[in-house]
């Protein structure tokens, strides 16, 4: 320190007040600077608390919103755990609920949907059908609970007769396929190069 003082009462007047004005401006800067990057960094904190509290309380209010969906999801697969019933026959019970006969129908063959659904179809066409009845089948279709829809419906008018239609119907059952329970050990077994 003894060293320091010496240094500095050796220096000329002019150096010494530039020496001091620097340490000033130094301390002011200090003084300044330093509150001011601190403030700056817990405003960052704040704002990026903030974000985190506000995403938890997106997810906390979306979990009722998941539970229905998980709840809907589970509901729509429970459809799939019966097999729906043979078309033509369901559609002809259909029918004689509503008061139609069902003149013709024809099984369309199955399509795969995905890995793990069937499609089934049945086209189904009608003569001199009015529409009370006709809406009435369609609903008792619809509200059948079995995963069961009507993927076509093509209305014609039969000429000057009112309320008079012949009418081309498809309806569609899709089915669970069932898992292969030796699918694996017969796939290991062909590839490992062994001729039976």
């Amino acid at each position: 320190m003894k060293r320091l003082r010496q240094w500095f009462d050796g220096l000329a007047e002019r150096e010494r007040k530039l020496l001091l004005l620097l340490m000033a401006v130094f301390a002011i800067v200090i003084v300044l600077l330093v509150p001011f990057g601190i403030s700056s960094m817990l405003s960052e904190r704040r704002e990026h608390n903030e974000a985190l509290r506000k995403a938890i309380q997106t997810v906390q209010g979306s979990r009722g919103r998941l539970e229905e969906a998980k709840d809907k999801r589970a509901q729509i697969e429970h459809r799939y755990d019966k097999p729906a019933p043979a078309l033509a026959g369901f559609i002809e019970n259909a029918a004689r609920k509503s008061g139609l006969e069902i003149p013709e129908s024809q099984d369309r063959a199955e399509v795969p949907h995905g890995k793990k659904f069937v499609e089934r179809s049945t086209v189904v066409r009608l003569r001199k059908v009015s529409l009370l009845p006709l809406v009435q089948m369609l609903e008792a279709i619809e509200n059948a609970g079995h995963p069961i829809v009507v993927s076509r419906l093509n209305l014609r008018r039969r000429g000057r007769e009112a309320d008079s239609y012949d009418v081309e119907l498809g309806v569609s059952a899709y089915d669970r396929v069932a898992e292969k329970k030796g699918s694996k050990s017969t796939a290991s077994t062909s590839s490992s190069g062994v001729k039976p």
